[in-house]
């Protein structure tokens, strides 16, 4: 076999040791897996920010509080993040309120409760599978690592039968080893860039998320004629 058709990537590939075919397999898994968990969560957050923005319109926009809260129950399924935690507070609010008939301090830490629940629910869903693409951008590049030094290995050792090593000996052997490095990288680099993208992006809908609660709570304190602190 020449040169030329040893470092061809399908002969390198083909010609690689278990070993290391064992690390590819499991990279190529790994960046098959990482992406789509990159895909399905740019698609998550992105819906979720839409949703955000057209509810923070709705709520603004002078409707009813009660209107507004029935609009949300009844589309329930296709709620986004932030009607459900404005739905799980005003149903605490109604409920609490139509049992002490007035809008007391402890109705209000109730309905903040209630909201933080759903918050915290909202915010584990939209952080699912983020970890994944930490740790694949992490432990990639070594698991890479782990392939060349094990071609690296190989190629020295198949120079002992060898008396005059020479550049075609022992080329194959380690651009196969390099392979792994280079298919280590491209599952680890993309993980790491989606992995900040979306951890940043999840932290500013936890921010709009945190604004909407006080403010909102606000406006049930002013309703209600409870002191704000």
């Amino acid at each position: 076999m020449s040169v030329t058709e040893d470092l061809s990537l399908l002969a390198l590939l083909a010609n690689a040791s278990i070993p290391v075919k064992a690390i590819l397999a499991l990279l190529f898994m790994v960046s098959l897996a990482s992406w789509w968990v990159i895909f399905r969560k740019a698609f998550i957050i992105a819906d979720c920010r839409h949703r955000t923005e057209a509810f923070e319109r709705a709520f603004w926009g002078g409707a009813a509080l009660e209107v507004l809260h029935q609009s949300v129950v009844a589309a329930q399924e296709s709620a986004g993040s932030l009607e459900r935690i404005f739905s799980a507070g005003q149903k605490e609010f109604t409920k609490l309120h139509r049992q002490t008939k007035v809008v007391t301090s402890a109705v209000m830490d109730g309905t903040r409760r209630a909201m933080r629940a759903t918050c915290q629910r909202e915010l584990d869903y939209l952080e699912q599978y983020i970890a994944f693409l930490a740790t694949v951008g992490g432990v990639s590049p070594y698991v890479g690592l782990l392939g060349t030094v094990w071609g690296i290995m190989n190629a020295f050792r198949g120079l002992a039968n060898v008396q005059q090593a020479t550049l075609a000996h022992v080329a194959p052997g380690i651009a196969e080893a390099l392979i792994a490095t280079a298919i280590g990288l491209f599952a680890a680099i993309p993980a790491v860039v989606a992995f900040n993208y979306f951890s940043r992006e999840v932290d500013r809908l936890a921010t709009h998320f945190d604004t909407f609660m006080e403010e909102y709570s606000n406006i049930l304190q002013r309703q209600g004629g409870v002191p704000q602190a």
